[in-house]
């Protein structure tokens, strides 16, 4: 088949698809069908239990979903108190957040020193892995390199299907190490062999900190400022986990369930936060700040973001979809704690790096938007910034480039995952199976010979 007959025929077979897939959108009402695993109210339905973490945005009030300024809580504690207790102390905090999740309580000092330790004795890769399994076969995408490097882990296991307690423990901790030396790497030999640019394969220090660490390995000089490290530490710590129902925990929770590996539990999580709705959102407000910074003219006004915004939700700006990228979120209404304790931090860094006027035209927009959403749609939902619009601003101040913005999500959720992988294999005990309705009648069979 030549390669023309091929295209006609994909084409043909994608039209076919795509004709036979559509299902009237009456039907989801009429079978009280709860889209996306949500109520008409956008709660979400509960479908498990879980110790590791909690997302906490509105109470219940008499029956009626009432707006309360959002928490993030990790094993019981306020995420807050986690941060300005490593403020405080002045040292980095993505590591005890790590053990918190893994094993459910504060570290001692002892501990926290010991855990450390053994983190850092595993972020090197195994013994030609990085050569084998991402030089000879860079992605052009970091995420897609980044599934692969974890179901690769698998081979390089000598013991990949024990499904114990401490074998599933020692995977779960490998990997968390191996994470940002993977998303390192990866964007290394992506940018020599897609971009024809110089790369840098550096060693990790297994005395550093991960972000102290992942900024020096994919920096050519391996150098970074005390402050830069700090932020980035602070986003791993708020990124870290985002309690069972985001999409990417409940898939791996969801695939967990099917006792089946670690490897192929944790790249189905990846495959998950890749996603545009997911994980590739900060990204998508970088590109709308690109655009708001281009077309309004004094960064300073009120009158002109104003406008421009209401031109972004007309879809007369923008990319056209009419949203407001990094506003509003399933849980939050009145705030995401992590934006709030992300934007305070950036405004430290974007002093260090001369740029508070566009932080100021953040904070403009964070606080126009929202009234803006509720005139243009005329909707009383409240909503606030979520932590995707502040972070990928502070990784633009970090020099850090785009396309590692969701892999740098995924090394820190990993440690989310990993205790909720850990939480399934121990209590799930039944493989998830909800249910489809089917709304297609059943048909007569028609023979081969009669179908023209």
């Amino acid at each position: 088949m030549s390669e023309y007959s091929e295209q006609v025929l994909f084409e043909k077979l994608a039209a076919l698809s795509a004709r036979n897939s559509p299902i009237d959108q009456d039907l989801y009402s009429r079978y009280d069908v709860k889209r996306g695993l949500r109520y008409a109210d956008g709660r979400g339905v509960l479908v498990g239990l879980t110790r590791v973490g909690d997302v906490v945005g509105y109470e219940m009030i008499d029956g009626v979903k009432t707006a309360i300024p959002g928490k993030l809580i990790y094993r019981g504690y306020d995420i807050k108190d986690v941060v300005e207790d490593a403020e405080r102390c002045d040292e980095f905090a993505f590591e005890q957040t790590i053990y918190l999740l893994l094993f459910g309580e504060l570290p001692s000092r002892k501990d926290l020193d010991d855990f450390r330790i053994l983190l850092g004795s595993k972020r090197q890769l195994p013994a030609t892995f990085a050569e084998d399994m991402i030089m000879k076969a860079p992605s052009g995408d970091i995420m897609n390199k980044l599934a692969r490097c974890v179901l690769a882990s698998y081979s390089y296991d000598e013991n990949p299907e024990d499904r114990s307690a401490s074998n599933n423990l020692r995977q779960c901790i490998e990997l968390i190490a191996r994470f940002s030396t993977f998303a390192a790497y990866a964007y290394e030999a992506k940018r020599h062999y897609h971009d024809g640019k110089s790369m840098y394969i550096h060693n990790p220090k297994p005395e550093l900190s991960t972000s102290e660490n992942l900024l020096r390995l994919i920096r050519p000089a391996k150098s970074y400022s005390r402050l830069e490290a700090e932020i980035l530490d602070l986003s791993l710590i708020l990124h870290a986990e985002h309690g069972g129902g985001n999409n990417s925990t409940l898939s791996i929770h969801v695939v967990s369930s099917a006792d089946t590996d670690t490897y192929s539990a944790v790249a189905a999580a990846v495959g998950s936060l890749k996603g545009r709705r997911h994980g590739g959102a900060n990204a998508q407000v970088m590109d709308m700040m690109d655009k708001v910074k281009k077309h309004v003219k004094d960064w300073s006004s009120e009158k002109e973001v104003t406008a421009y915004l209401k031109k972004i939700i007309k879809k007369e700006a923008g990319d056209r979809t009419g949203l407001i990228y990094g506003m509003g979120h399933a849980v939050y209404t009145v705030s995401d704690p992590r934006a709030v304790l992300l934007s305070k931090k950036a405004e430290e860094l974007a002093r260090e790096k001369n740029r508070l006027e566009e932080y100021g035209l953040y904070r403009l927009v964070e606080k126009l938007a929202p009234a803006v959403f509720a005139e243009e749609k005329e909707a009383d939902k409240q909503i606030c910034a979520n932590v995707d619009f502040y972070s990928g601003f502070v990784y633009s101040m970090l020099n850090i480039p785009r396309e590692l913005f969701t892999p740098i999500f995924a090394v820190s959720r990993i440690a989310g995952w990993a205790a909720h992988r850990i939480e399934e294999v121990v209590s799930g005990g039944r493989i998830y199976r909800p249910a489809y309705k089917n709304v297609l009648p059943e048909r007569t069979y028609i023979p081969i010979h009669e179908r023209g």
